[in-house]
C-alpha cells in the first residue's frame, strides 16, 4: 500500500506529480491511498480519475479532500467498487458525472461509502502508532484533553468509533500509555449502545477517558459544496447542497438520545441546515423537557440573519473551528456570492454578542492543531496574503478567544468542573508560553514551551 499527502498542494501538475510517484514506489494491485488535497488552492478545478488513468492503471487509488466530504477514485478503484454510468446516487451522497453521464471519479459525502469495502482495513497496530504521534503532537501545541468524534461519516460503518474504543484507547489506557484525555462522541445510530455503557461505567471510563454523547451530520461541506443553503451555490445555479442525513430520522434519533440524557452533537456547515438543526432541537427540548442538555452544533460556520440570536436564545452551544476560515475567506465569495458570504459566516462577535456559548477548537485534522494560531485567526481573521480581516466586525478579543478555547471548550462537553481554568478543585492542565504577555497571542509568535497536565510536565 502507498500513501501521499497532499496538503497545501497548489498546482494540478504537483497533485499528479505526487500520485505518480506513490505509485510508482508500490507492486502491482496495491492500493494508493492519501489526501489533504484542496482544489480551491489551484483555482478551483476538481481532480478527475483521468488525471491519474494513464500511470495507475495497475493501482486503485482513493485520495480525501481536506474536509473529509469528498473524495477522488481512479477508474480502476471505480471498477472494484462497481461504479459506472448506470450507478444512482445513494441518500446523502452525489456520484459526479460528465455531461455524458460517466463517473468522473468523485464521491462526495455518503457516495464514499461505495469504495470503501474494497479498501484494505487500517491495521490496529498502525491505529495504535497513529494515536501515541498524535497525543505526542497535541501535547506540544499545548493541548491536554481532546474531543474525539470518531472516523465515521454519513454512510461509513458505525463500528470504527466503537473499535478504536476498544482497540486503541482502551489498550493505551490498560497500557499506561494515555497522556492526554479524551472525551469522545458516538455516531448518533449507535445511541442505545453508549447509553447502555453509560450505565454500567458512568460517564468516566477513567482519569483520562470520558464517554461523551453521540453525533450526527446534517449537510457536507462548503468546500465540497455540499454544505446545505436556503440558495443555490454561485458557482452551481442548481445545487443547493447535501441533507446527508434524512432528516426525519435524525429529528427521532436526537429526540431519543436526548430523552435519555445523551448528549447531542450535529454538524451543520450551511445555513438551511443550521435552522433546520436548531428547529429540531428547540422542537425536541419542548417534548422532553428543560434540563441542562448542552445541544452542540458542529462548525455553524454560515447562518442566515438572525440565527446567531437563536443559539443564545435556546442555549445551544456553537462549537466552532476559527481556522476554517483561513481556507474559506477566498472561496466563500465564488461560491456564495460576495453578499451572502459577508453577510453570514463565521460569526463569532455575533455569537457572543447574542449571549450564545461558543467553543472553539480545531477539527484537526482538517485544519492545524495549534490552539495559539486559532487564537491569532479568531482576533484578527486574515488569511495568507490578505492585508485585512475578514469580515472585521466579527473578529474577537483576546479575553473572548482565551475564554472560548479553555471553560467554553469544557463547558461543551460537561467538563467545566473539571478543566476548563485553574481553580481549586480541578485538574491542573496549564501551558508555560514563551512570552511575559498574553498580547503577544494577537502576534502569532508565541511558542508553547512546557505542558502539564494534572500538575506533571508532560512536554517536553
Amino acid at each position: 500500500m502507498g500513501r501521499v499527502e497532499l496538503r497545501g498542494v497548489n498546482k494540478k501538475e504537483e497533485f499528479v506529480r505526487r500520485v505518480k510517484e506513490a505509485a510508482g514506489n508500490v507492486k502491482q494491485g496495491s492500493w494508493v491511498l492519501g489526501g489533504g488535497w484542496n482544489n480551491d488552492l489551484w483555482g478551483g478545478e476538481l481532480p478527475m480519475a483521468s488525471w491519474l488513468d494513464d500511470f495507475t492503471a495497475d493501482n486503485p487509488v482513493w485520495l480525501t479532500r481536506m474536509d473529509g466530504h469528498m473524495g477522488l477514485a481512479n477508474s480502476l478503484a471505480l471498477k472494484l467498487a462497481g461504479i459506472n454510468n448506470s450507478s444512482i446516487d445513494p441518500n446523502g451522497g452525489t456520484i459526479a458525472k460528465s455531461t455524458h453521464g460517466e463517473p468522473t471519479g468523485l464521491l462526495i459525502d455518503a457516495a464514499m461509502k461505495l469504495v470503501l469495502p474494497s479498501i484494505p482495513e487500517v491495521s490496529v497496530d498502525e491505529r495504535r502508532e497513529a494515536f501515541l504521534r498524535a497525543s505526542n503532537l497535541a501535547l506540544t501545541r499545548g493541548v491536554t484533553t481532546v474531543v474525539d468524534f470518531g472516523r465515521y461519516f454519513p454512510g461509513a460503518s458505525v463500528e470504527q468509533s466503537w473499535e478504536d474504543l476498544s482497540d486503541v484507547y482502551q489498550w493505551a489506557d490498560s497500557s499506561g500509555k494515555m497522556i492526554i484525555r479524551v472525551c469522545l462522541f458516538f455516531p448518533m445510530e449507535t445511541w442505545s449502545r453508549l447509553l447502555e455503557l453509560i450505565k454500567k461505567t458512568g460517564r468516566a471510563l477513567s482519569d483520562w477517558i470520558y464517554l461523551g454523547g453521540v453525533k450526527a451530520f446534517a449537510d457536507g461541506s462548503l468546500g465540497s459544496n455540499s454544505a446545505f443553503f436556503f440558495e443555490p451555490y454561485a458557482d452551481e445555479p442548481h445545487n443547493y447542497g447535501l441533507q446527508v442525513t434524512d432528516p426525519e430520522s435524525l429529528f427521532n434519533m436526537t429526540a431519543a438520545s436526548d430523552k435519555l440524557g445523551l448528549q447531542v452533537a450535529i454538524h451543520a456547515i450551511g445555513d438551511r441546515a443550521n435552522e433546520m438543526v436548531l428547529e429540531m432541537y428547540r422542537s425536541v427540548a419542548l417534548t422532553n423537557g428543560m434540563r441542562d442538555r448542552r445541544f452542540r452544533i458542529e462548525h455553524a460556520q454560515h447562518l442566515a440573519p438572525g440565527m446567531a440570536a437563536r443559539f443564545g436564545e435556546q442555549g445551544v452551544v456553537a462549537s466552532v473551528q476559527p481556522d476554517h476560515l483561513l481556507d474559506d475567506a477566498d472561496s466563500a465569495a465564488k461560491k456564495l456570492g460576495v453578499d451572502r458570504a459577508q453577510q453570514g459566516s463565521y460569526l463569532f462577535h455575533s455569537l457572543l454578542a447574542s449571549n450564545a456559548r461558543l467553543a472553539l477548537g480545531s477539527d484537526w485534522p482538517v485544519a492545524n492543531i495549534n490552539p495559539v494560531g486559532s487564537i491569532k485567526t479568531a482576533m484578527k481573521r486574515i488569511p495568507d496574503g490578505w492585508k485585512n480581516a475578514w469580515i472585521s466586525s466579527e473578529c474577537l478579543s483576546l479575553n473572548d478567544a482565551l475564554i472560548a478555547h479553555t471553560i467554553s471548550a469544557a463547558y461543551a462537553c460537561f467538563l467545566d468542573s473539571e478543566l476548563g481554568s485553574l481553580s481549586p478543585g480541578k485538574l491542573a492542565d496549564f501551558v508555560i508560553l514563551s512570552t511575559s504577555t498574553l498580547d503577544d497571542l494577537a502576534e502569532g509568535s508565541v511558542t508553547v514551551e512546557a505542558t502539564y497536565v494534572a500538575g506533571v510536565q508532560a512536554y517536553p
